[in-house]
């Protein structure tokens, strides 16, 4: 049984596309907003802030070890129900840990909630892309991605002064309400799709090899290991740089994501492969004039404007190449291969990051990322073909065109 593709130049289903978004909002304030409210939720579970800090840990963990088998074991139900319990998953975690009476409760709760995490992050890009046309996949995949980056630049600060106000536990007791609203807009508004039939299911492996995954997760690791040295230790290259305002550093990066991801929202269904290796080379760019020039204030926040515009575009684009290269049909099942890998390019960017600091100190730090994130430009440039081709829409061509 299949699905037929929406027609071409049907309007974008923005009902449907901000429902999954809000769903991306959902998920990532629930990983990340015990890391706001350390002091609070400290003493009343009774243990150190640093104990609170693995709550986010251990979401992290389950969410790396789950995405994989867990969407391996779920491929074949139908996907509308399959994301309806993966947010009821993500309701019942955050209405226990506003409830939870311990620590223990609470670690296991949010364990919970690390494996709806990753089960959701592998459905998304392809979710969207079977709702559009191909010439409009990679807009309908940057809608749905804007909820990561609202979440981040708005959601939590936004959750973190909300449980100053009502308490913490209020606030993730109005968390898991959000997941139950978001349910319901999804039964209402995003339509449902089949799993994979038996007989037409790839194998895992064979998912992994198709052309173009391979480059793309390779795109996908170098660039977050050399984000990840940079982002992870941005304070300490602030105040090597003389300038020590390493929040105002950040605000800079956040706003700057904001225009990145609206930017390639514009461009990705027609210009993907360009914008793509525009965003890697500036990205390039920008580690070399940290590494040279970031004494200066304004070289500083000028640099980190551009590398947040560079960054933000960077998911959808990569995300789109994936959904690209698997076909919507294998997406889920990719995008779980890509979420695993994202976040081994996190732990590895981080723990890289952090010996270079140690050894050489935050001077090195862009030098480290520079070869890592020119490690990328250069897999982008060779992965014309089946990778990153120029648009969504020729690469459907091609897969559809006879050999000669």
């Amino acid at each position: 049984m299949t699905t037929a593709s929406p027609a071409k130049g049907t309007a974008l289903p923005w009902s449907g596309l901000l429902a999954l978004s809000t769903a991306a909002f959902t998920a990532v304030l629930t990983e990340l907003l015990p890391a706001g409210l350390l002091p609070r939720m400290a003493p009343a579970l009774g243990v150190s802030e640093a104990r609170v800090g693995f709550l986010v840990t251990g979401y992290a963990v389950a969410s790396f070890l789950a995405a994989i088998p867990v969407t391996a074991a779920l491929r074949g139900l139908p996907r509308r129900p399959v994301l309806v319990g993966t947010l009821l998953g993500f309701a019942c975690a955050n209405a226990v840990v506003a409830l939870s009476p311990s620590y223990a409760v609470t670690f296991t709760a949010r364990l919970l909630a690390g494996v709806m995490g990753g089960t959701m992050w592998a459905m998304l890009a392809g979710y969207a892309a079977r709702m559009v046309p191909v010439e409009r996949r990679g807009r309908a995949i940057a809608i749905v991605l804007a909820g990561i980056t609202l979440a981040l630049s708005l959601g939590v600060p936004a959750g973190t002064a909300l449980a100053g106000a009502v308490g913490w536990r209020t606030a993730f007791g109005m968390l898991a309400g959000l997941a139950v609203l978001v349910v319901v807009w999804i039964r209402l508004r995003v339509p449902g799709f089949p799993g994979e039939l038996p007989g037409a299911r790839v194998p895992l492996r064979g998912v992994a090899v198709l052309p173009g995954i391979p480059a793309v997760l390779s795109v996908t690791l170098f660039l977050l290991l050399g984000h990840q040295v940079m982002y992870t230790y941005v304070a300490p290259f602030a105040a090597h740089s003389g300038y020590g305002r390493a929040d105002v550093v950040l605000l800079v990066f956040g706003a700057a994501t904001v225009i990145g991801i609206w930017a390639t929202g514009m461009l990705v269904d027609r210009w993907a492969r360009p914008t793509l290796l525009g965003a890697t080379a500036l990205f390039v760019a920008v580690m070399c004039v940290l590494g040279l020039y970031a004494d200066s204030p304004a070289v500083l926040l000028t640099s980190v404007a551009v590398w947040g515009v560079a960054f933000g575009g960077a998911p959808t684009l990569i995300q789109t190449a994936l959904v690209t290269a698997s076909g919507p049909e294998h997406a889920d099942v990719a995008t779980s291969l890509q979420t695993t890998v994202y976040n081994a390019g996190i732990a590895g960017g981080s723990f890289t990051g952090g010996l270079a600091l140690s050894r050489w100190g935050a001077g090195a730090l862009p030098w480290t990322a520079l070869p890592l994130v020119a490690a990328a430009l250069t897999v982008v440039a060779l992965g014309h073909r089946h990778a990153f081709p120029s648009t969504p829409v020729e690469a459907e061509q091609r897969v559809n065109s006879p050999c000669p």
